[in-house]
């Protein structure tokens, strides 16, 4: 899950792997799988970074309990 800035500063907690498309116009939309789409403050590569961030924890956690 990452949490995004909405374009009037409300906090949305989104699940990562529902975004399926990040553009970059006046303001960011992210729309997810469902086709339901959000405005954002975030820059797409923000955006990129929290979801890199997000899938590398869930792999670090995934991977140590394992060991």
């Amino acid at each position: 899950m990452i949490t995004l800035t909405r374009i009037d500063n409300s906090r949305v907690t989104v699940n990562a792997d529902e975004i399926e498309l990040v553009e970059a116009q006046h303001d960011c939309i992210v729309t997810l799988r469902s086709g339901k789409r959000l405005i954002v403050r975030e820059s797409p590569a923000e955006i990129t970074e929290l979801v890199v961030e997000y899938r590398r924890k869930c792999f670090i956690e995934r991977y140590s309990s394992t060991s």
